[in-house]
């Protein structure tokens, strides 16, 4: 076994392995990994280790190691001096390292961004969830959760080791500053999100790499979209706003005006439209998209992409451009049907070549969609065919991902409308409903804090700057803040997804609609939020699972949803898992105060915190009933919160706000 001693750990140096922590993404646990893959696993080709084994990925600026045993490395990716004791070396060769030397990767020479270590019989790292990948955002994984630091020890796993061999030119991934890369359309396409000339655009314009871009997402600097709508509707104003779906790594997220390729350290749930996705073989590229670099997005046909197996080894990375006949010309709809009591519409949108989305009725917010999510969803987990991979609910939606080389869309697709005729009615549904009582500090210091950041470091003058309670207030017509005050804490918040803000955060709205206030999502996005901050966004509630950006306006702030401290866990946590929440939970608040909150969050990171949960069931049918008996009184309610909406966004387009430019 080889000890390595950290000597200078370079930028944002860490472990990661291939294909990293998968089968969580429904409950916000991002897949992380290498973001360039494909140089990855040919650096442990080179070494004789599986594709997979834990190595090192370091961004702009390598590590320098001592070892303290000779040692079989390879350094792949973004080209860089690479020395032993001051030694020129060459990259994609597997080379020597003896005991006492120091390796030391250098800055990037340019093009790309990422390089890669493997050690030969892979590094020992920490596990979570099946994978030894960092994901510094949720402080697990790799080493101690965390980049690398000086006077880190890292020891090698030791594992068996093949056959050494030099990675060939024809093998190696072009790297450029010019990148074209391949994307699908959909999920979010013209007519219905964005107009016929905004997706011309997209596909006919090249877009910068923004410097403030890393492994959750690549901001890009390109023309803003006309949008096909006004705002989002119940969703939010802005046109960007939906009923938050899963997303897919690599899918172009319009946060607001502004596009985000998400990386493998994104969100999974959100609520923002995606007009393309990146295919799966050509992911790899947001690795080395280094700020600056431009970039022309190449549709092509879902089933003319490649299989990531085969890139790589099979060299269709070494060929710099993409060759296509042109994109799926059906704006992101494979195809529709209608739900087995023949009321509900169903729609089959493609995410990438490795996702379908399902979607029901109409882009509304009803239980009984939402109950048809849940309904498929049950369905697959008992049917489980070969090449799936993940099942992530969204509000009146369902993404299944799969491995499209076992589960192509086009077997996926005749499966799900198949399943979809075998369902039972969703008035028919009865799933088991927790009532989970947390405490809320009301307008808590610390969101107020990320208030205050937000004016200082991003934008001051936005509509709900200095005070979100004040906008939610204005946005539902309410008389005073004590309005929003009495709403939020007289609400029962039914649980509809996770992983809205990463690891576990729940997406929940008001069962009484007479409770759903609506606002909409800050624009651009925060750049800090506290870790369980509370916060609306369009009808939504979410609890901020970690430390991390974000759009919601606050509320509040309120105790640990992720159970971050193994073995302790807090009365109320499973044991097996290190979520709080479930789908269909109902979350009520009772009030303390912001010191009252600071003792019981650290009571809970100690593991003898208490979360008071009382067994129940919901049933859509009587929740059906009950929207029926109160049905003349919601409407009224809503109709004058409707109002006061329409209002408002006519005051922001007086002030220019939907024709305001973000600056880059």
């Amino acid at each position: 076994m080889t000890a390595l001693e950290v000597i200078r750990p370079g930028m944002a140096t860490t472990v990661q392995d291939w294909p990293g922590r998968t089968g969580y993404w429904q409950v916000g646990v991002p897949p992380s990994g290498p973001m360039d893959d494909v140089s990855f696993r040919l650096a442990n080709i080179a070494v004789g280790n599986p594709e997979g084994a834990p190595g090192l990925e370091a961004t702009m600026g390598g590590p320098a190691l001592r070892f303290d045993t000779d040692t079989w490395v390879c350094v792949t990716g973004a080209p860089a001096p690479v020395t032993v004791d001051r030694a020129r070396v060459a990259q994609w060769v597997p080379f020597l390292v003896e005991a006492g030397q120091v390796l030391d990767i250098g800055m990037v020479d340019c093009p790309g961004l990422r390089m890669y270590l493997a050690l030969a019989g892979g590094l020992q790292a920490d596990e979570y969830l099946g994978s030894a990948s960092t994901f510094t955002l949720g402080r697990f994984g790799g080493h101690e959760g965390r980049a690398l630091a000086v006077g880190d020890k890292l020891e090698t796993a030791d594992a068996p080791v093949g056959t050494r061999r030099r990675i060939l030119f024809e093998e190696q991934p072009a790297i450029s500053n010019h990148w074209y890369i391949a994307v699908t359309v959909g999920p979010h396409s013209a007519p219905e999100f964005f107009t016929r000339n905004d997706i011309d655009t997209l596909l006919n314009h090249d877009y910068e790499v923004h410097f403030n871009s890393d492994r959750t997402g690549v901001r890009l600097i390109g023309p803003k979209p006309e949008w096909a709508r006004p705002d989002g509707g119940e969703a939010g104003l802005h046109p960007s706003n939906i009923h938050d779906n899963a997303y897919s790594v690599g899918s172009l997220d319009f946060t607001g005006d502004t596009p985000i390729l998400l990386g493998p350290d994104g969100p999974s749930l959100g609520g923002f439209v995606c007009p393309v996705t990146v295919t799966a073989a050509d992911r790899w590229k947001l690795g080395q998209l280094a700020p600056g670099a431009t970039i022309r997005f190449i549709p092509v046909k879902a089933t003319a992409a490649p299989a990531p197996a085969t890139v790589g080894p099979a060299r269709r990375a070494s060929i710099p451009a993409v060759f296509s006949a042109g994109g799926d010309e059906d704006n992101g709809i494979i195809a529709g049907t209608t739900s087995s009591d023949g009321t509900t519409a169903v729609t089959y949108r493609r995410i990438g070549d490795d996702n379908v989305l399902v979607e029901y009725g109409e882009m509304r917010l009803d239980l009984a969609l939402r109950a048809r999510a849940h309904a498929l969803h049950h369905a697959l987990e008992q049917h489980r065919p070969d090449g799936l991979i993940d099942l992530t609910p969204g509000i009146r939606s369902l993404q299944v991902k799969v491995d499209p080389a076992r589960l192509p869309q086009s077997a996926l697709v005749p499966l799900l409308a198949e399943l979809e005729a075998s369902l039972p009615a969703a008035q028919d549904l009865v799933v088991p409903s927790r009532t989970v009582r947390l405490p809320l500090s009301w307008d808590d210091p610390s969101t107020r804090e990320a208030i205050e950041r937000y004016m200082h470091g991003v934008r001051a003058d936005a509509p709900w700057c200095p005070w979100n309670i004040e906008f939610i207030r204005r946005m539902n017509g309410l008389d005073s803040v004590d309005d929003v005050h009495r709403i939020v804490y007289d609400a029962e918040y039914l649980v509809l997804g996770l992983g809205d803000v990463y690891l576990g955060a729940p997406v929940a709205t008001p069962l009484d609609p007479r409770h759903r206030l609506v606002t909409t999502k800050y624009n651009p996005a925060r750049t800090w939020t506290p870790e369980n901050a509370v916060g609306i966004g369009g009808a939504y509630l979410c609890i901020y699972g970690m430390e991390g950006p974000g759009g919601y306006q606050f509320v509040g702030r309120t105790t640990q949803i992720w159970n971050h401290r193994h073995p302790l866990v807090a009365q109320g946590f499973d044991p097996e898992h290190p979520w709080l929440l479930r789908f269909f939970d109902r979350i009520q608040w009772y009030p303390v105060s912001a010191e009252e909150l600071l003792d019981l969050r650290a009571d809970m990171a100690a593991g003898r915190g208490h979360v008071e949960i009382t067994d129940g069931t919901f049933s859509l049918a009587e929740h059906e009933q009950f929207l029926a008996a109160n049905a003349a009184d919601i409407a009224v309610k809503r109709t004058a919160m409707e109002v006061a909406r329409a209002e408002e966004r006519e005051r922001w387009a007086a002030a220019g706000e939907f024709a305001r430019k973000e600056s880059a």
